[in-house]
């Protein structure tokens, strides 16, 4: 047996003993570490996550060490390895798998969402799931993840350098869209209604930080662009009327990646969508190669990642972290820490 946290129902987290899942043909079993808490986690703690069912173990930020790996698994796969978990699943026949994007598999069932996560002494996985890394510091192969989601959408938005852009929402998946953007030689005007935030932003390399608003938004974006919108838009908030102000700050022949997903409908004036010749564009998740891109950026960073780090609870003290965050909404990533 071992400790892992459920949600168990809206707003109560308990620790309970569980089975450890046994070792099969091709996978490792790996000590959980590190796990940050994501908003689908927050949303699963309040009950707004439809895709969940309670009880379940949360997580899919993971940072961890390889205990044992099946006879099959490549030696490089050795006990003491750090490394990074991909927390989805493919099934490689659906028309996404065909053609190589497996990150948007039709069937994926995410750690902590579709199946239980890691938020528990330790996980097993497929070996090809776990990607080793010895540099990174181990508190920082947990924000891995969330920052390849926001790697993954600066690659579909096609950025080149000299490009402008606007960022919604400065959460973490916000801030991976920034810091991929700037190291992709981006303009980036970052928006939230969080002061803290923005200030963080502007530490990562945003040229503005704005509030949120409405018209006055949009006035602002289109004086710091002299009048012409930005390149491509970013939406990672997931609410209708940023849905909509993307559209509104992107410029003619723009492009709009919508990386957050809204959970009420939006409603559009759609004659923008022909009279700016927009790309509209959906992300979902990230590939291993955003992954990769994120590691070799973090260990050119180095301690400033520890910025992003809000807060750090000690495994034990799991069942505080999501009451702590309930409290603290401006919290940008709430990581749990096992020895």
């Amino acid at each position: 047996m071992m400790k892992a946290l459920q949600i168990e129902k809206e707003g109560v987290t308990r620790f309970h003993d569980v089975e450890r899942a046994s070792l099969n043909a091709g996978e490792v079993r790996v000590a959980v570490r590190h796990i940050g808490l994501c908003g689908s986690d927050y949303n699963t703690f309040k009950g707004f996550n439809p895709l969940v069912q309670l009880p379940r173990i949360p997580g899919h930020e993971i940072g961890g060490e390889v205990i044992a790996a099946a006879s099959d698994v490549s030696a490089e796969y050795r006990a003491g390895r750090r490394g990074i978990v991909m927390p989805y699943t493919n099934c490689e026949e659906c028309s996404s798998c065909r053609k190589g994007r497996l990150n948007a598999c039709r069937y994926n069932k995410t750690l902590g969402v579709q199946q239980d996560g890691g938020l528990a002494e330790e996980i097993v996985l497929p070996a090809e799931k776990f990607i080793l890394n010895d540099t990174l510091e181990p508190r920082h192969l947990a924000l891995v993840e969330p920052l390849s989601v926001g790697f993954h959408a600066v690659e579909r938005g096609r950025l080149a350098a000299g490009d402008t852009v606007a960022v919604l929402g400065c959460g973490m998946i916000g801030m991976g869209v920034l810091i991929g953007a700037v190291a992709s030689g981006a303009r980036v005007i970052a928006i939230d209604p969080s002061e803290e935030k923005r200030r963080l932003a502007l530490q990562f390399g945003a040229v503005e930080a704005l509030p949120a608003g409405g018209e006055e938004l949009v006035a602002k974006v289109l004086a710091l662009t002299d009048g012409h919108g930005v390149d491509v838009a970013f939406e990672a908030v997931g609410l209708p009327a940023t849905f909509v102000q993307a559209i509104d700050l992107a410029g003619y022949s723009g492009r709009v990646v919508y990386v957050g997903y809204s959970k009420a409908p939006v409603s559009y004036q759609t004659q923008f969508f022909n009279l700016k010749e927009l790309d509209i564009l959906g992300s979902r998740n990230a590939a291993r190669q955003d992954f990769l891109n994120v590691v070799a950026h973090l260990e050119t960073i180095g301690a400033v990642a520890d910025l992003l780090i809000s807060k750090v609870f000690p495994f034990e003290e799991a069942e505080a972290a999501f009451p702590h965050w309930d409290d603290h909404r401006d919290a940008l990533k709430i990581v749990v820490e096992r020895n």
